[in-house]
Order: C-alpha cells, then structure tokens, then sequence
C-alpha cells in the first residue's frame, strides 16, 4: 500500500509539473517571444544610386498620398495559454487608402485593411479569427477613416518625427464606432511614414471575446496596429476583401492545407 501511495503521488506531482511547465516550454522555447511592435522604419529606401534624395526642408506637404508597399496593419492581444501569459500578433500587408493634407493640416485620410489576409503563427489562432472572431467571410475589410482634421503646426522637416492625437471612425465585422488616439509620423525623402495604435474593446465592435473554452483565455480589448507608407505614386491596390463575391456579398473562406504526414498512405492488396 505504501508503494502504491509512492505511485499515485509521483503521478499527480508528474501531472501538475505538465501543466505548469508543458505551457512554459511551448510558450518559451517553442513558440517562441511574439513579433514586436510596429515602429518607424530607423531606415528609408534610397535610389538607384544608393543615396537618399531629400526633399528641401521647406517643401510643402500639400497633395494627396497613398498607401504604399512599405504599409502593414494587424492586431495584438494579450492571451494566457494554461496559466502561461503570451501575446497573440496577426498581420497583413495587404492594405490600400490614401491620405490628403492642406496647407498645414491633414484634412482626409481612409485607410482599407484586408481581414481576410490578417494572418498569425498559428493555423488554429487564424481559423478562430477567421471565422467565429472576425467572420472574415461576412466582413471581409476593417476601415480607418478620419472624421477631424489633424494640425500640423510648423511643417516638418525631412527626418523629423512627431506626434499627433487623431479622431476617426473604425469599422470592424460591420460596425462603426469612433475612435481617438496618438499617431506618429515622419516625413521622408519620398513621403511620409505613419504609426498608430487604436486600443479596441472587443465587446464594443460586437467582436466575440477570442478566448477558446480554458484552454486559452484573452483580455477582453487588444490593440489594431497600423504603419502606412505613405507616398506620392500610385500606392496599393485597392483592398475590396480578398475573398469577395460569393454569395451574400462576403467572402470565402480561405483553403485548408492538410500536410502530408497527416494523410497514410494508400495500399492496394495484390489480386
């Protein structure tokens, strides 16, 4: 009997250092940390020549930009895997929308990501967002559109940077509601650089709560992250929703890949 309680101890203390230390590792060694934050490029593309062209200090800004290659938007949500705290981060680069600036003010600015697109390192994280999150089938793009003209004061210099406070509307699984929060920008050799971070209250945008039964549980808000790379030339093009036009006017749901080493191989008996 005293063997048998050796035993059964040994299996529960076995089964709580699984729990614990079986998330750690996945989370830690395994998964490893999340991709960082969006920033500012510290560097700008150059020409031909591998020389940047700067523009002259007191150029004007005045015209319109659009959102160009260099141009990323995504999510990120603080998550807890069995007791282990992570961080979730999906992004896309598929994103088009154009900002307008007069004078010293930005006075219009809609910016278009495709949800469809939005993408994590976990097909498990991607099917839930795609499906019972964001019904990317249904609402196939997420808006970011400015409802008050943003001051510039002192037009910057080419290399400055500087910080704004932006009012907008965004519209995510097809509701709209408005938003305030700080953007950054610099002004480069080609155009400008923009970074903002709009925090997002699930419940708010009707976003069900991305937690998976107890296995893996969320806050309850998270952050949408956008750089655009805004420039003078012809820009992206115009994001609709990858998956539009089937029927009900959403979109399809993105193909499944099944690896091979999940499917046997077949054979045939002789005969």
């Amino acid at each position: 009997m005293r063997r048998w309680r050796w035993w059964i101890a040994g299996g529960l203390a076995l089964v709580v250092v699984l729990a614990v230390g079986g998330p750690f590792v996945y989370i830690h060694f395994i998964e490893g940390p999340p991709p960082p934050k969006l920033a500012l490029p510290s560097t700008h593309p150059t020409t031909s020549t591998g020389r940047s062209t700067p523009a002259p200090a007191t150029a004007k800004l005045d015209g319109t930009y659009a959102v160009g290659a260099g141009s990323e938007a995504g999510y990120r949500v603080s998550e807890v895997l069995i007791g282990q705290r992570s961080t979730a981060v999906g992004r896309t680069k598929m994103i088009s929308g154009s900002v307008t600036i007069t004078g010293s003010q930005v006075t219009g600015a809609a910016i278009t990501v495709d949800m469809a697109t939005v993408s994590s390192d976990q097909s498990e994280r991607n099917a839930q967002f795609d499906s019972r999150i964001m019904d990317v089938a249904r609402f196939p793009t997420a808006t970011l559109t400015l409802t008050k003209p943003i001051r510039l004061g002192t037009v910057p210099p080419v290399g400055s940077r500087a910080t704004y406070s932006a009012s907008a509307t965004l519209t995510l699984r097809g509701t709209t509601r408005p938003v305030t929060f700080p953007l950054s920008a610099e002004r480069t050799a080609s155009g400008i650089y923009v970074l903002a971070e709009v925090p997002v209250v699930f419940a708010d945008w009707g976003i069900a709560n991305p937690s998976v039964g107890g296995f893996v549980t969320t806050d309850n808000s998270g952050t949408v992250e956008v750089l655009v790379d805004l420039t003078k030339g012809a820009g992206n093009p115009a994001v609709t929703g990858s998956a539009s036009g089937s029927a009900g006017g959403g979109g399809a749901p993105s193909p499944v890949t099944v690896p091979r080493t999940t499917v046997p191989s077949l054979t045939i008996p002789g005969g």
